[in-house]
């Protein structure tokens, strides 16, 4: 944030030869200038032609799986993508369980009311989302059997999903904190 002068997406649309330098020293973790100057490059294509990061997921299909599809697809559609840098971007289509873009969805789509979800997406309803596993939340899962599948994988995701719609079919996300929770302070 600091290198984007606190203000990304003014950066990203503006970005220019002598401010991209600022990143070029970059890193974190698995993370690199690379990556982050591609990021940059595709955010900056995206606003150029749209005024939120929501359209860059709808119109793919009504599931979040072909929405997540449509983004991966959509993401690496600029020329000369770096080949490192795909693998920062899930796919339902990698069986990857897409926690982290799953993480976002949940933040941009519910209302919670509480500060953690924001709820300013619209298009997309609560009821369409699919829980965030991580090792936490399948831990807790399989205890307290809402999860069966071995591998962590999207249809672990869709498996703890459709467990979660039986208790509340419009927001079975909402359940995602609480299973966090369980797992990492707890230790259940």
């Amino acid at each position: 944030m600091q290198l984007m002068n606190m203000q990304p997406h003014e950066f990203c649309l503006n970005q220019e030869p002598e401010r991209l330098k600022k990143l070029l020293q970059f890193k974190h973790r698995t993370f690199n200038s690379t990556d982050l100057l591609y990021f940059v490059q595709f955010l900056q294509y995206h606003y150029q032609h749209n005024e939120s990061l929501e359209s860059a997921f709808t119109g793919w299909g009504n599931t979040v799986e072909q929405m997540l599809t449509g983004f991966h697809h959509y993401f690496f559609s600029l020329e000369d993508v770096p080949a490192r840098t795909r693998k920062h971007i899930a796919s339902p289509e990698k069986n990857s369980n897409c926690k982290r873009l799953n993480m976002f969805l949940r933040w941009m789509v519910r209302n919670d009311d509480k500060g953690v979800d924001f709820g300013i997406w619209k298009s997309i309803n609560p009821s369409q989302l699919i829980c965030p596993v991580d090792v936490h939340v399948a831990r807790v899962a399989k205890r307290i059997n809402l999860l069966q599948r071995k591998q962590t994988d999207w249809n672990a995701a869709i498996e703890l999903t459709e467990q979660l719609k039986k208790f509340d079919a419009n927001d079975p996300v909402k359940y995602d904190f609480a299973l966090f929770g369980l797992g990492v302070m707890e230790k259940y």
